[in-house]
Parts: structure tokens; sequence; C-alpha cells
């Protein structure tokens, strides 16, 4: 995911352009989903950390998992100051646990570097450790009401359908597509958020990848990929399918998991590797090392610390 950075002049977008705004934000104002950090009160960090929690993680899991880490740590100072054990474990389940240490990172730089308040410039979030282009315009636009091209997956694909008929998004973001999607951003700060959230809303719940309910769009009677009898994905040969099931990924969330729900600060690394093989002998499955090198490479992340004194062999977190 990525974004263009909005510049402080007004585009001049298509005609139709200010039809699909107007639609597009009717339709949100009837059907938002009515999510905690879209709340007035809600501050930057609010929305900092939701943005990174929700990379590639739906939302119904992350509400829970967000409520309670505002109420645990509401601030990036308070973040910034607590044990990196803590973090993962307050991660649970939400997958990709690099993205917490970074989290924590990036509060410890903003209490460094800007004085505990989320900076509202782009370049400035960019800047912050973890922060892509995509958080970076996300920030700026639901966080602060700056004008920013926002592009995640759903808006791409929204406008993809809509305007050029497309079934879904080419695998990488290229720069015709940037300057398509900032040629329709409004001019107005206030209304380009609303757009941006409102396409990404449409995408979430209703110009969905797999089972689009076209019925039920406001852009219906103006997309292109509806006009063209919806081809199919033109580049469905080219996207890699990320696979779960029997993958070192898999093996390093059981040791994580392990981890995190262990009442001693340390883990005998034989646990860990029987924790990695599914309570399962590691000598049994069909790749014995498997475990071993999930292990490792937890290690080598910083998620997980070797004892390399006189216990060697034990693991804990961070």
């Amino acid at each position: 995911m990525t974004a263009a950075t909005a510049t402080d002049e007004p585009t001049t977008h298509p005609t139709e352009g200010a039809a699909l705004v107007d639609a597009v934000l009717g339709w949100y104002a009837e059907h938002a989903r009515d999510l905690p950090w879209r709340a007035p009160g809600a501050g930057a960090w609010a929305v900092l950390v939701s943005e990174v929690m929700l990379q590639q993680t739906p939302v119904a899991r992350v509400e829970p998992a967000w409520r309670a880490w505002m109420a645990r740590w509401p601030t990036p100072a308070d973040l910034a100051a607590a044990r990196p054990a803590e973090v993962l474990r307050a991660w649970d389940r939400l997958g990709y646990p690099r993205r917490a240490l970074r989290l924590q990172e990036c509060a410890r730089a903003i209490v460094a570097e800007h004085d505990g308040e989320v900076p509202a410039d782009e370049a400035a979030l960019l800047a912050l450790p973890g922060i892509g282009a995509y958080t970076a315009a996300a920030v700026a636009a639901f966080a602060h009401g700056r004008r920013a091209v926002v592009l995640d997956t759903n808006v791409r694909r929204v406008l993809g359908r809509a305007l050029e008929g497309r079934a879904l998004p080419a695998p990488s973001l290229g720069r015709a597509e940037r300057d398509r999607a900032a040629a329709y951003l409004p001019a107005d700060a206030a209304t380009s958020v609303r757009w941006n959230v409102g396409l990404m809303e449409l995408g979430a719940l209703v110009c969905t990848a797999r089972a689009p309910r076209c019925d039920a769009c406001p852009l219906l009677d103006a997309c292109a990929w509806h006009a063209a009898g919806k081809p199919a994905d033109e580049h469905a040969g080219r996207r890699r399918t990320q696979a779960w099931h029997g993958t070192d990924r898999q093996v390093r969330g059981r040791i994580m998991a392990h981890l995190r729900h262990h009442r001693q600060e340390w883990a005998a690394g034989e646990d860990l590797l029987v924790a990695g093989a599914d309570g399962a002998d590691p000598a049994a499955l069909p790749d014995p090392g498997q475990p071993a090198r999930a292990l490792a490479s937890l290690v080598g992340d910083g998620l997980v610390v070797a004892d390399t004194g006189a216990h060697a062999g034990r693991f804990r977190l961070p």
C-alpha cells in the first residue's frame, strides 16, 4: 500500500468527478460503520494505532485489541515506556508481531522528536519507524484533516473498477494510478478526507474483492467494470498467494503464542520446538528442522531473546 502526496494547489478532476464524489459521500453518510478511531474525540495517536493494526488484519479482530491497547497505552509516551514483552503479549493474535515492536519504536520517536505529539506533516510521519507512505497519508488525512491521497487496497479496487474497468488493481502501484487518484481528490480538505474514508468503506463493505455487491453500490451506473460485463482479473497470474498452513510463519506463530502465555520468564528451547510442531515431536515432521529454523528467525528478528548465560537453551520475549 502506498499513497501520493497531495499538493496544496487544488487539482482539476474530470467533469464526472464531482458526481462520483457526491455519490460516495452520500453513501458513506448513510452506511459508515461506527468505529472507535473515527469518533470525534479520537486523537492522532488513536488513529495511528488503528492504521498500524489494520494492516492485513480485519476490523473485527482489530477493534477489541485496539480498545484494550488504547486503555493501556493512551499516549505515545505510555507505549514508549512499556516493556517490549508486554507489548507483544498485548498484540496477541493480530499477526505480524514485528508491527508491534515497530509501533513502539514509532512511539519512542514521537516522544523524542515531536514532544509526544503525532506530527501532521506527511514527510514527518514518513520519517517515523514503521510508517510507510499509506499510513503517513492516512494519519495526515484522518487524524489531522489534511488533504492527502490515501491509497489502500480498497480505494485502489474501487477506483480501478469504476474508472478503468479493471477487476482488481495491479500488484504494484504505478505513477499513472497515483496521478489518477490525485486528479479525483476534492480540493477542499474536509471533503477530501470524507472522500478518502468513503472510498475505503465502500471497498470494505460493498466493492469487495471476491463478492462485490454491485446492486448496493452508489457508483453502479458509472462503473466501467460493471458496464464491461465484469471482466476477469488481468493480473491473476502475477499475484502471490500467502499460504499459512505448514509454513514457517505458522510455526513462528505457535512459538510466539507459547511464549505469550508462558507463566515464567524463560522457556526451554525444547518446549518451544514442540510448541512449534503443534505438540508433536519435531523429528517426526516432514521438515524436522522447521521449528528450530522458525525459532532462530524469531531471535534474528528481535521478537525472542536467547539466554546467552549459564542457562543456554532458554528463550523469552524481549
